[in-house]
């Protein structure tokens, strides 16, 4: 059973990972080059709400999943979910209020603090991952 469990956590975490890095690191970016400006903000302003869910849920299973093999680990999984919920429900909303209102330089405060928040779960979760791979 606990080796079923660490294979379970490490996927879980790799998938976190991945996601994150994926969706943040390329599909956005990858719009912007293959759609009008307008409709890759309204995909991507259609997009996050449901990437966040994804860190959220997943960091959550990966946490509870790495809680009984390695307690900082699932400690820092547990960070990267509980921290997605405010981003999710308070910086995208003024993200997106700051676009409405045409507030370029308060777009680009926001947007730049979610930026370094994304990074830091991506860099947490690959964290995680280096520890299971040295365990």
């Amino acid at each position: 059973m606990e080796a079923t469990l660490k294979v379970s956590a490490m996927l879980t975490t790799a998938l976190l990972f991945g996601g994150m890095l994926l969706y943040a690191g390329a599909f956005a970016a990858f719009l912007f080059t293959a759609m009008p400006i307008d409709q890759a903000r309204a995909v991507i302003r259609k997009g996050f709400p449901h990437f966040y869910l994804f860190v959220i849920i997943t960091g959550g299973v990966a946490a509870a999943l790495m809680w009984p093999q390695d307690r900082s680990a699932a400690i820092l999984l547990a960070i990267v979910a509980l921290t997605t919920i405010p981003t999710r429900q308070t910086l995208m909303p003024a993200i997106n209020r700051a676009t409405d209102a045409g507030n370029r330089k308060r777009f680009g405060q926001l947007h730049g603090l979610s930026v370094v928040i994304t990074l830091a779960h991506i860099i947490a979760a690959g964290v995680v991952l280096g520890r299971l791979a040295l365990q």
